[in-house]
């Protein structure tokens, strides 16, 4: 029991009533930027990961015409018995690239090989494999079904038709799409040029001494590698001393030549965290107290043209807010219109007390479940200095803002780092 006189306890991560939600942060956050303006020609080869800056129409049909899907025979269904054979002779052959001579007539079959024009009059494909050659004629099994193996004109793609938008990321099956109406060189906006630092006189180098007292950087290489598979163009400023007129110097130097700047540590209330005074001085400081964990704070505003995204100094703090907020961010910049990750439902596993009206990443894991949702289990440690529990699990849990107590079996978001690290 306390004694009256004693001090209140303080928690310094309590949620107060100027702190963001992170809905309201990230809204905020997507307000500063907006797409590149430059945009350029690419090869299709070389647009991996572009954004598209305009849309891409079909002046075609895909396919441009009926077509077998498999090697076979081309037939009138009214020709076919439902239950004997048929036989019928062969009038000719269509191999794939190849015109068909003439329409089909009734009472005749054409030999076709996958992809090849269906001639007109054919609506039906029977696979060679049931069927036998008998000199110049084919002997098809029963059949009772019209249309098999038979592939329309424009099924996929009708011509007119705008099959991707402005703002749609190029991944290979997009790639591919767009192939298949002939787009060879795509506009594009051109990527995003991000600078990237660290702060702290404790940080160095890996591969350099680290004498106690010391730490060695991890920040930015996670941050560096985001990045790059995001596509960015990254500039690595290195690691800069808490040392106000240095930090100024490459705060303005990196806004000049970057579109995004993005730091680790130093955006704090410390003695030595002067990002965030620094950032006033230069430019705006948007916000920087957002009620999430973990990652607080988030330091966000403008250098000029450039967007600054402070995030905080723990390895884990970084990885998860620069999933929750600075990727987003770029995305937008990109020129992406969809740039929220979307969740898959989870059953929690576990029992876990959260301090409400605060939004919470755990690290988790996925196994089966009983019901078709799989269930997550957290990682036994919430500590933001624990990188490896971003190595050993599969993705974040989100806690939501108005939950107090997790319970198990309770339906959660769950966002797995396959579809957040690419």
């Amino acid at each position: 029991m306390s004694r009256p006189d004693a001090p209140a306890s303080v928690d310094a991560f309590a949620p107060s009533a100027d702190m963001l939600r992170a809905d309201e942060a990230v809204a905020r956050l997507l307000a500063l930027v907006t797409p590149v303006a430059e945009t350029e020609r690419v090869a299709l080869t070389e647009a991996y990961g572009r954004v598209l800056a305009e849309d891409v129409t079909s002046d075609r049909n895909v396919p441009p015409h009926d077509n077998s899907a498999v090697d076979g025979y081309a037939v009138h269904f009214a020709d076919l018995s439902a239950e004997a054979e048929t036989r019928l002779p062969v009038a000719f052959r269509i191999p794939a690239g190849q015109m068909p001579p003439r329409p089909l007539a009734r009472g005749e079959a054409a030999r076709i090989f996958t992809g090849a024009p269906v001639p007109a009059g054919a609506d039906t494909i029977i696979p060679q494999e049931p069927c036998r050659e008998d000199g110049g004629a084919v002997v098809l099994p029963p059949v009772r079904k019209a249309g098999q193996n038979l592939r329309r004109a424009g099924e996929d793609i009708v011509a007119g038709q705008c099959i991707l938008g402005a703002g749609t990321r190029l991944r290979p099956q997009e790639a591919g799409y767009i192939a298949s109406v002939g787009t060879a060189r795509p506009l594009v906006y051109r990527p995003v040029r991000v600078a990237v630092f660290s702060t702290g006189d404790e940080v160095r180098d890996p591969g350099a001494d680290a004498p106690p007292g010391a730490i060695y950087d991890s920040n930015r290489y996670v941050l560096i590698g985001l990045l790059r598979d995001l596509g960015c163009v990254v500039e690595d400023f290195g690691i800069l001393p808490d040392d106000p007129g240095r930090i100024r110097s490459a705060l303005a130097e990196a806004a000049a030549r970057s579109d995004v700047v993005l730091t680790s540590g130093g955006v704090s209330t410390g003695e030595e965290d002067h990002v965030k005074a620094v950032l006033r001085e230069l430019g705006s400081l948007e916000f920087w107290r957002v009620a999430i964990r973990p990652g607080r704070p988030l330091a966000v505003g403008r250098i000029g043209e450039a967007a600054f995204i402070g995030l905080p100094g723990n390895p884990v703090a970084v990885f998860v807010t620069f999933m929750m907020f600075a990727r987003p961010l770029i995305l937008r910049r990109m020129g992406l219109r969809e740039v929220m990750p979307q969740p898959l439902p989870v059953r929690a596993g576990f029992a876990f007390k959260k301090r409400e009206g605060r939004r919470e990443w755990l690290r988790a894991s996925l196994e089966p479940g009983d019901d078709g949702l799989p269930v997550a289990q957290r990682f036994p440690s919430e500590g933001s200095g624990i990188l490896r529990s971003v190595v050993t699990s599969h993705g974040l849990l989100a806690l939501p803002e108005d939950a107090a107590a997790i319970e198990p079996g309770m339906v959660l978001d769950f966002l797995p780092f396959d579809s957040l690290v690419r």
